[in-house]
């Protein structure tokens, strides 16, 4: 388990990779699942930059269980504020998660099918109905919006539980 990283409690720099690559992978998959222009300039790359945010998001999570077990007097555990942080944070997993499968999934209907806003003008078998489109695409919408959510309330459960008291 990664604790700590040139002696600095590992959570506290690993959360800055986290904060930037889940947003992206969630921008990057919309912009995928809504604008085929942006889907063939992506391509794989945003299922990796997701597959690379989802492996962050539990590393991090246990790096911040180790800082909320190491915190002095025991106040990882009896301050509510940080408890709070610390449920909350068990929660992005799922979404980061969707996000990764629902990038994926774009890239994979992509690859592999006429995957567009229009019928396929030549009429091969291998062109999906534009239905499909839209609900991969209102699917994408509901995950990554979830997850940049999930992300905010997180962070600023964070904050407040760091800095709440601090500054006057």
């Amino acid at each position: 388990m990664l604790d700590k990283i040139n002696g600095l409690p590992a959570h506290v720099l690993l959360i800055h990779a986290v904060v930037v690559l889940v947003p992206a992978a969630a921008v990057m998959l919309v912009a995928s699942a809504l604008w085929p222009a942006a889907r063939a300039k992506l391509g794989f790359f945003t299922p990796a930059v997701a597959l690379v945010a989802l492996v962050l998001v539990p590393i991090t999570t246990n790096a911040g269980e180790w800082l909320q077990n190491h915190l002095p007097n025991g106040i990882g555990h009896t301050n509510p504020a940080i408890a709070h942080h610390a449920k909350l944070g068990d929660e992005l997993l799922p979404w980061a998660l969707g996000i990764f499968v629902m990038a994926a999934l774009v890239w994979v209907l992509h690859r592999r099918f006429a995957f567009g806003w229009r019928p396929a003008a030549d009429g091969t078998a291998r062109a999906l109905p534009v239905w499909v489109t839209a609900v991969v695409a209102a699917l994408a919408l509901v995950v990554a919006i979830g997850a940049v959510i999930m992300l905010y309330r997180i962070g600023d459960s964070g904050a407040k539980a760091v800095w709440s008291g601090t500054v006057s």
